[in-house]
C-alpha cells in the first residue's frame, strides 16, 4: 500500500510514534495497542489514504505532518488532503507550488483577501516563496501591473564596503534568494524579458523611498532587519490596486544591538486594522527537510530556557 511507504517505513514510524502494531490482512488494516493510541493511529491512516486517493502520492513530509496534527486534535488529519488540493501555481518544471500546513493555508487565505499581510515565522516555513507564487500568480493574471520584491541591505557582521564589485554586484547577495525563487517559478527567461520592461523589480529597501506604488504586488522580504522608521516608509508607499506582503523572522535580527525591529513595532501598532492580516507561522510549518523542524524546535526550546532564566534574576 502506497501509504505504507517504501519497506513500510511510514508504517513503522506510525507504529513508533504511537506505540501500536499494525498488520494488513486481506486489504483490511488492523490495528493493536491502547485505545487512545489506536484511535490516533487509525485517524492518520484515513488522513494518508485520502490524501493518496486524490494525489496519486504522499510525500514524508505529509505523512510526519499528518502525524503532528493527530497530537493536536481530533478529526485534523484529513485536512491535509483538503490542503493539497489549492495549487497556487506550477513551477517551470511543472512542479506545483502550494501550501502544505495548516498555517500555511491561513497565510495563503490571507493574502488573498487583505490588502496587507504580515507573515512572521522561522525559516523553511515558506513565507518568501508562497508570497512569491501568489504574486507571480497575480502578475500573470494581470490583477496587478508589475511586481515588486525588496529587502532591507543589512550587512549582518560585514560593510558593503569591502565587497567586490559595483553597487549592484555589491546588493546582489542580499537580494539572490528572491530571484531564486523567480527563477524556479517563472524561469529565468521570462523573469529577464520583464525586468528588462520595468514589470518586475528586484531592489534594496532604501530605493523605495519617495516612491508611490500603484498596482503592484509588492513584497517585504527580511523584514525583522528594517528599522521603524524604514517600515514606516515602505507601508506609507502602497498605492491604489496594490497587495502587499511582509515577512520575517523575529528570531534572527540582524539590527545592531539594542535596535528596535520595524517588524515587531509593526505587528503591535497595526494589529485590529482591518484589511491587514497576521499570519505567525511556526515549527509545525517548516516544510524543509524534517531535521530542520527538529532545528528549530530545538532553538525554541533553548531561547524559552534563556528567557525563563532571566525572568528568575
Amino acid at each position: 500500500m502506497l501509504i505504507f511507504g517504501s519497506c513500510d517505513s511510514y508504517l513503522k514510524k506510525i507504529e513508533r510514534v504511537f506505540g501500536v502494531d499494525i498488520t494488513e490482512h486481506n486489504g483490511d488494516v488492523i490495528i493493536s495497542g491502547a485505545e487512545t493510541a489506536v484511535r490516533k493511529a487509525d485517524a492518520v491512516i484515513d488522513g494518508l489514504t485520502e490524501l493518496v486517493k486524490r494525489n496519486k502520492g504522499m510525500t514524508e513530509q505529509q505523512v510526519d505532518y499528518t502525524i503532528s496534527l493527530s497530537m493536536e486534535g481530533e478529526g485534523l488529519e484529513k485536512e491535509v488532503a483538503e490542503i493539497d488540493r489549492d495549487i497556487i501555481c506550477r513551477t517551470i518544471s511543472g512542479r506545483p507550488v502550494k501550501p502544505k500546513t495548516l498555517g500555511q493555508k491561513k497565510y495563503v487565505d490571507l493574502i488573498r483577501s487583505k490588502m496587507i499581510t504580515f507573515g512572521t515565522g522561522p525559516a523553511g516555513t515558506g513565507k518568501t516563496y508562497l508570497a512569491m507564487a501568489l504574486a507571480i500568480k497575480a502578475f500573470k493574471d494581470q490583477e496587478v501591473q508589475r511586481i515588486i520584491l525588496t529587502r532591507p541591505a543589512i550587512e549582518a557582521g560585514e560593510k558593503l564596503g569591502f565587497l567586490p564589485g559595483d553597487l549592484q554586484q555589491k546588493i546582489d547577495p542580499y537580494l539572490r534568494p528572491l530571484y531564486d525563487a523567480l527563477y524556479s517559478i517563472m524561469g529565468a527567461d521570462s523573469f529577464i524579458a520583464n525586468q528588462e520592461k520595468g514589470l518586475i523589480e528586484v531592489a534594496p529597501l532604501a530605493y523605495m523611498r519617495g516612491r508611490t506604488l500603484d498596482n503592484a504586488f509588492i513584497i517585504l522580504d527580511e523584514a525583522q532587519n528594517t528599522t521603524p522608521a524604514q517600515m514606516k516608509m515602505f507601508l506609507t508607499r502602497i498605492g491604489f490596486g496594490s497587495k502587499v506582503i511582509v515577512t520575517g523572522d523575529l528570531t534572527q535580527k540582524d539590527l545592531d544591538k539594542g535596535q528596535i525591529s520595524g517588524l515587531e513595532v509593526a505587528v503591535r501598532v497595526l494589529s485590529g486594522i482591518d484589511d491587514i492580516g497576521f499570519a505567525e507561522l511556526n515549527a509545525s510549518d517548516v516544510v524543509r527537510h524534517p531535521l530542520v523542524q527538529k532545528i528549530v524546535k530545538a532553538y525554541d526550546a533553548y531561547e524559552a530556557k534563556q528567557n525563563e532564566r532571566k525572568h528568575r534574576k
